[in-house]
């Protein structure tokens, strides 16, 4: 695969990026792309490796050593069939996903990895620039109907799948444009909206019909939950109106921090945060429907957790204009290089850096919050403060280090911990089992796969596996969809 002394001839080369000065000024994206004998080169260090651990590391099993050998030889329409034989959306995955293939690459035992996801990005931007992503409606119709409740990356994959073999799909989402997660979870600057809206245009000339603003069941009183849904309908009616349902809500409820002076103005969880800016950058007039938006313009901010939501609100707050910004995490830093030979082909912990990050933000590892602090006079009722402690780590468990204590300025503090599952109500009223974890309780065998307990109600994604990658919530939506085909017509030609 790729030329025989490539990996020992050419190096790494990574994307490219905007300078922060200029970047911080908008929500555009802002990665420079490989040219394309740039790419030519990156496929050419994939090695003849007899075993590609790469296409096991990747959730969706890309055929990577194909497509690399298929850009290197300037063969791109067929890189193109190759990766979108096991990708639907290869543009959101190019753009969001941390490549634990490239992890899992050979070369990246004692070297720096093949550029497999600057590849992917390569391919399919070049895919969509030269036409070759086209509508693949069905040669006939099953007459058999499928509701898609949730329409993220899980949900719009399972219904691209079932709509190919002819099945009569609508996809129904809460909020009031498609793309769930992707569409309100992630910033613009990582990934512009416009990728997702000729997918939809795609399937919709594949027959899938969307149905934004509704809401199946009921969210709970005071949800924390972000929903611009006009109409809703029940569980029952979905049920008796679809041979299939398949649950893609994800997992939304967000984790609290329960100290003391929760309750003061200015705390919000990151998903209050971000879907704003993103409606705002679709044009929407958040005071015209009476909200007023979280802003960042001049104040301290803190971001409580180390991930990549944590990293997204870093960098909406460095372009609202923070006047600063820290980043919490509670374990400690980890090692600048991981420990190859203990933990290669296997996703590695080590100190990576996001863009965002590298934008502007203090990052303190090991520590922990003990209360927020409310201003005074004209800011009571407000947080003005954040009291935290040092900790260490023995083994699992955290202990506080002595005279730690210190107190940081806070005027805007964003919880970005992680999600602990999916919405219970919406489980509960189709009478889904939960498992330990709150989730909804489905098996992956390719017998009866991704069926729960209710008759004919299937789960995948987040809602199924709980908090995970966009291109695992990828595969669940591919291999559901086989499972609901073959439920419906007790064989199918779907992969798994």
């Amino acid at each position: 695969m790729g030329k025989i002394t490539g990996f020992m001839e050419y190096e790494r080369l990574e994307e490219g990026y905007a300078p922060v000065q200029t970047r911080v000024k908008n929500f555009k994206e802002f990665v420079i792309g490989l040219k394309t004998e740039e790419a030519r080169i990156q496929g050419a260090r994939c090695m003849d490796c007899g075993t590609p651990f790469c296409v096991s590391g990747c959730p969706v099993n890309n055929i990577i050593p194909d497509f690399n050998d298929l850009v290197y030889r300037d063969d791109w329409q067929r890189a193109f069939e190759v990766l979108d034989s096991t990708n639907n959306f290869p543009e959101f995955t190019g753009r969001i996903c941390p490549a634990p293939c490239e992890a899992a690459c050979t070369l990246n035992v004692n070297d720096d990895a093949v550029g497999i996801k600057s590849i992917e990005h390569a391919i399919i931007d070049r895919a969509w620039a030269e036409g070759w992503v086209v509508p693949r409606p069905p040669a006939q119709q099953t007459g058999k109907t499928v509701a898609v409740v949730g329409s993220g990356p899980a949900g719009l994959a399972a219904a691209q799948q079932l709509a190919r073999v002819g099945h009569a799909v609508t996809v129904f989402e809460k909020n009031d444009r498609i793309g769930g997660l992707l569409r309100y979870g992630i910033p613009d600057f990582k990934m512009e909206k416009s990728h997702i809206d000729r997918r939809i245009e795609q399937m919709q000339a594949e027959g899938v019909r969307f149905r934004a603003g509704v809401l199946i069941g009921t969210l709970p009183e005071g949800s924390a939950i972000t929903n611009w849904a006009k109409e809703s309908i029940s569980a029952e009616q979905l049920c008796a109106e679809f041979d299939a349902v398949l649950l893609t809500g994800g997992a939304e409820v967000p984790r609290d921090l329960p100290v003391p002076g929760r309750e003061l103005a200015g705390i919000h969880f990151a998903m209050e945060f971000l879907p704003q800016q993103n409606k705002v950058n679709a044009g929407d007039k958040l005071k015209s429907a009476g909200i007023t938006q979280i802003r960042a313009d001049g104040k301290h901010v803190i971001v409580i957790g180390g991930g990549d939501t944590g990293s997204d609100c870093v960098g909406t707050s460095n372009r609202h204009g923070a006047k600063s910004v820290t980043q919490f995490e509670l374990l400690p830093m980890p090692p600048e290089q991981e420990n190859k030979p203990l933990v290669w082909p296997y996703w590695p912990i080590k100190l990576r850096t996001s863009s965002s990050q590298e934008e502007g933000c203090e990052r303190e590892f090991a520590i922990a919050t003990k209360a927020f602090v409310a201003g005074e006079g004209k800011d009571a009722g407000k947080v003005k403060a954040l009291k935290a402690v040092r900790v260490q780590w023995d083994g699992a468990s955290m202990v506080e280090v002595p005279g730690s204590e210190q107190t940081l300025p806070a005027d805007l503090v964003l919880l970005a911990m992680g999600f602990t599952n999916p919405v219970a109500s919406t489980l509960e009223a189709f009478g889904v089992d939960k498992d330990a974890r709150g989730n909804a309780r489905a098996h992956t065998e390719a017998q009866g796969g991704y069926a729960t307990n209710a008759a004919k109600v299937f789960a995948a994604g987040d809602m199924r596996r709980g908090q995970s990658l966009v291109v695992w919530a990828i595969r669940e939506g591919r291999q559901a969809a086989r499972a609901i085909d073959e439920f419906l017509m007790q064989t199918s030609n779907l992969p798994r």
